[in-house]
């Protein structure tokens, strides 16, 4: 079931705030964030899996780099998977140490491995050819090594990535000889990671994982190469549609563990939550401009469009929607949920059933948090939006609007031109 916030008198209440107040106070469209809600999500996962073994939950924060939502998982105990130098930095403002921070990119640049590896940050490699590099520019450095599992899982075809031929991640066929070239090379190898997906809802992707990595574990052992940690990845995902089953979590950890612990002598566990932590923490409110009636299909125009979020024009993800101010009313009709973007596919849901419309309403836009600013744009010329945290019935403003001239703050006229 997706999370259901609370509602009076047929309005929306976020952490205790009014989403009408929400939009009146800071403007629209606007993320909101439950405050409450996040570190709820981030305690459950992080607790369904230390109870079986030593646990380290690094947030994947490409889902959201907010640094108040960071520094509320920092407080929470929270590692991070970062995948880029920005990512590194912005979690370093955050207050995160560097050993809290395992680095995860991809087809990686020698200046940007340069970089992580001065500021001392673990360094999860991607392919041989970064192995060989990074042993020129950082040699002994604590590294693990992504790999390949050839298991894939996730919410569609372009957030899988475990499958055989991913760009991601050491072929399961060169794992060993990987690891041996390593040591040979003199790093300090800590780990063995895999990720095989965004957004899975099934247990046994993950098992099957699993077993690959614990067969890989035992072998690299037999060769004097002993870990310290199993890096599982993420993709854990929730459920967006009402009726969804969410993932069993505790049947995902219990066998997970009972696994690594039975059968390896690796004492300790890594997951990279990203999706799960932050996306049901957090509605996306936009105000209705124009309701239109095309004949063939009827249309609520927002504010918010595929520069606000994007994930239902690229991925063709369901987000649940509501009229935050009319909560509970009566259904009249369906609607298409569409931005101002122009652009055909520029839609936040298809055929929802609505009580009627009207220019002023709020449309609620469910789990936003995870990929919903951070993927956000300024197509059409069109400024990012602010971001609220709500705790307690309490609104603070964590990132401000964008204005017009801020998006041409780094361009640059050439004189001849003037």
């Amino acid at each position: 079931m997706i999370h259901e916030f609370e509602t009076r008198d047929g309005v929306m209440y976020i952490g205790g705030k009014s989403a009408v107040e929400i939009v009146e106070e800071f403007g629209s469209p606007v993320y909101v964030t439950d405050e409450a809600r996040l570190r709820e999500n981030f305690c459950r996962i992080r607790d369904a899996f230390s109870k079986y073994i030593d646990t380290r939950v690094h947030y994947a924060c490409k889902a959201n780099t907010n640094l108040s939502i960071l520094k509320i998982l920092e407080q929470e105990g929270a590692g991070i998977d970062a995948v880029s130098i920005g990512e590194v930095l912005t979690c370093l403002k955050a207050g995160y140490s560097p050993n809290r921070i395992m680095y995860t990119g991809v087809n990686v640049s020698d200046s940007e491995l340069k970089q992580v590896a001065d500021l001392g940050v673990m360094i999860n490699i991607d392919s041989v050819s970064e192995m060989e590099r990074l042993a020129r520019i950082a040699p002994g450095h604590k590294i693990s090594f992504r790999i390949t599992p050839g298991v894939g899982s996730g919410h569609g075809a372009k957030v899988i990535t475990g499958t055989k031929g991913a760009k991601f991640g050491i072929p399961l066929d060169e794992v060993i000889g990987t690891y041996v070239r390593a040591k040979d090379l003199g790093f300090d190898i800590r780990g063995i990671h895999a990720h095989i997906g965004s957004g899975g809802q099934s247990v046994e992707p993950f098992m099957d994982m699993m077993e690959i990595l614990v067969e890989l574990v035992n072998e690299l052992s037999g060769l004097g190469i002993d870990l310290e940690f199993i890096d599982m990845g993420g993709g854990i995902g929730v459920p967006y549609q009402p009726q969804e089953e969410e993932m069993d979590l505790d049947e995902l950890a219990m066998n997970l563990t009972d696994m690594i612990l039975e059968e390896t002598n690796v004492k300790t566990l890594v997951l990279e939550p990203g999706r799960y932590v932050v996306c049901d923490s957090t509605v996306l409110l936009t105000k209705v401009n124009d309701v239109k009636d095309a004949g063939t299909k009827k249309y609520v125009g927002c504010d918010a469009g595929f520069n606000t979020l994007i994930r239902p024009a690229m991925y063709d993800s369901f987000h649940y929607v509501a009229l935050a101010n009319k909560m509970g009313k009566a259904c009249t009709d369906k609607f298409d949920v569409v931005g101002p973007i122009c652009e055909s596919g520029d839609y936040l849901a298809h055929d929802r059933v609505l009580p009627d419309p009207k220019e002023g309403d709020i449309v609620a836009v469910y789990n936003a948090g995870a990929y919903g600013f951070s993927m956000s744009s300024n197509y059409n010329s069109r400024p990012l939006c602010a971001e609220v945290l709500v705790c307690d019935g309490h609104a603070d403003l964590i990132r401000e609007a964008e204005s017009i001239e801020e998006m041409w703050r780094h361009q640059k006229v050439p004189e001849r031109l003037r």
